[in-house]
C-alpha cells in the first residue's frame, strides 16, 4: 500500500472541494449554522426542564463536540464511505481496483464532501468555547474523536458492504440514518433493550455517549471498552468490504467507457 498515493489523491479531492472558495465557505457555514441552532434547541430544552437522566447542557456540548467533529471527518473528509453501498450495487468500485493501494483506503480518500466539513470546523470550535478545554481534557477529547471516527466508519463500511450480497442500497441508508439519529441524543435517556440496541446492534453510545463522559469523568474501564469497540467495529467493517470485494469482482457491472 503506497501511503503517498493515498496522500496524494486525497488532497486532489480535497483541492478539488476548494477549487470555488466562495462555495466552499458558504456550505461550510450553512452547516456551522445548522449546528448553531441544534445546540441553541438543546440550550433552551434544559433551561426550561433541568437536567435529563444525569445529562445537562455541559455534557450534550461535549457529546456534540465529538459527534460533529468525528462525523465531518468520516462524512466530510472520507465522504466515500457513505457511498459503498451505491458504488457496490453499481459497478462504480471498478476504478480503485487496478490501483496499487488499497481500494477501500483509495475510495474513502477520492472524495470531499464540503457541506460536512462544516460539522469537522464546528466541532473542534465548540469544544474549544464551551467544552471547559484543558490539556488533559483536549487529549481525551482527541482520543474520543479518534475512537468515534473508527466506530462510525467501520459501522458504515459494514453497512454498506451488505450490498455486495443483495445489490441494493437500502442496508447503507437504513444503518447511516440509524446511527447519526440515534447518536445526536445521550444513550443514558434511552432504557432497557433500546440502550442494549444502541451500544450493541447499532453502536451509536460508542460514536457519542462514551466519549463525552470520558471527557467529563474519565473511567479506564470505559476508555477500553471504547478502544475495543473500535477496533472490533473498523475490522468488521473491513473484512466485509473485503469478501464483499471478492464477490464483486467475480460479477461486477461493466459499463462503457
Amino acid at each position: 500500500m503506497s501511503v503517498r498515493a493515498l496522500w496524494l489523491t486525497w488532497r486532489a479531492a480535497w483541492l478539488e472541494a476548494r477549487s470555488n472558495r466562495r462555495s466552499f465557505w458558504f456550505q461550510v457555514m450553512v452547516m456551522i449554522v445548522n449546528d448553531i441552532v441544534w445546540v441553541i434547541f438543546w440550550a433552551l430544552l434544559f433551561h426550561r426542564v433541568g437536567d435529563i437522566r444525569g445529562w445537562g447542557f455541559d455534557q450534550i456540548v461535549l457529546l456534540f463536540s465529538v459527534l460533529t467533529t468525528a462525523g465531518g471527518i468520516v462524512l466530510g473528509l472520507l465522504n466515500n464511505v457513505r457511498r459503498i453501498g451505491e458504488l457496490a450495487s453499481t459497478g462504480g468500485l471498478d476504478a480503485v481496483l487496478a490501483l496499487p493501494s488499497s481500494p477501500l483506503l483509495t475510495l474513502l480518500t477520492r472524495r470531499v464532501e464540503t457541506v460536512n466539513v462544516g460539522d469537522l470546523f464546528f466541532g473542534i470550535g465548540l469544544f474549544l468555547v464551551l467544552g471547559d478545554p484543558t490539556p488533559t481534557r483536549f487529549a481525551i477529547f482527541v482520543f474520543g474523536v479518534f475512537c468515534a471516527t473508527l466506530v462510525l466508519s467501520g459501522f458504515l463500511i459494514l453497512m454498506g458492504s451488505a450490498s455486495f450480497l443483495v445489490s441494493r442500497n437500502e442496508a447503507s441508508e437504513l444503518g447511516f440514518h440509524a446511527i447519526l439519529l440515534f447518536a445526536n441524543y445521550p444513550v443514558d435517556i434511552f432504557t432497557g433493550y433500546t440502550r442494549f440496541f444502541l451500544y450493541g446492534v447499532v453502536p451509536a453510545g460508542f460514536v457519542s455517549t462514551v466519549p463525552a463522559q470520558l471527557i467529563g469523568d474519565f473511567s479506564p474501564a470505559w476508555a477500553a471498552a471504547l478502544v475495543a469497540v473500535a477496533i472490533g467495529v473498523s475490522a468488521l467493517g473491513w473484512a466485509a468490504f473485503t469478501l464483499g470485494l471478492r464477490r464483486y469482482t467475480s460479477g461486477a457491472v461493466w459499463t462503457a467507457a
